[in-house]
This record gives structure tokens, C-alpha cells and sequence, in this order.
């Protein structure tokens, strides 16, 4: 597995952890440990995506001036070969 797809699962897997610790925090609001362990996952997410958008690029379109697949070519300009 390559550098940026441990980096993508690393921030996936926290992704995940913090939405379902919202979902539970639904039906038990008053779990300290739970809300504690979701504020530790919102940070490590941002902080995971903040590494990944340095390193490889932004993850969403939110300031497309910055996207690579603007500058980059798109699918049907590549030559393939023809072997």
C-alpha cells in the first residue's frame, strides 16, 4: 500500500469513528468519554486532512483555483500506447 493510501485510510478510519461517535452521542448525550473521544477524532481528522490536501491536493472542490485536476490532463488526454 502506497504513502497516500495509508494516509487516506488513516483519515477515512477517523472520519468514521468521529461520525458514529455523533451518532451515539444522539441517544447518549450525557457520555463525557464519548464526547471527549469525539473531540479527539474532529481534531485528528481535520489534522489528517490538512496532511493529506498538503502533500497530494485538495480532497473536495471547496477552492477549485487550487485543484491539480485543473492543471493536470484530463482522461481523454492521454495517448495510451498501442502495444
Amino acid at each position: 500500500m502506497t504513502d497516500r493510501r495509508k494516509l487516506l485510510a488513516r483519515l477515512s478510519a477517523s472520519q468514521f469513528a468521529a461520525w458514529e461517535l455523533r451518532i451515539y452521542l444522539d441517544t447518549h448525550p450525557c457520555d463525557r468519554v464519548a464526547a471527549d473521544l469525539l473531540a479527539r477524532y474532529t481534531k485528528e481528522t481535520a489534522a489528517l486532512k490538512a496532511e493529506y490536501e498538503r502533500q497530494y491536493g485538495p480532497l473536495t472542490v471547496a477552492n477549485p483555483e487550487e485543484a491539480d485536476w485543473q492543471r493536470d490532463p484530463w482522461p481523454w488526454d492521454y495517448q495510451g500506447s498501442d502495444d
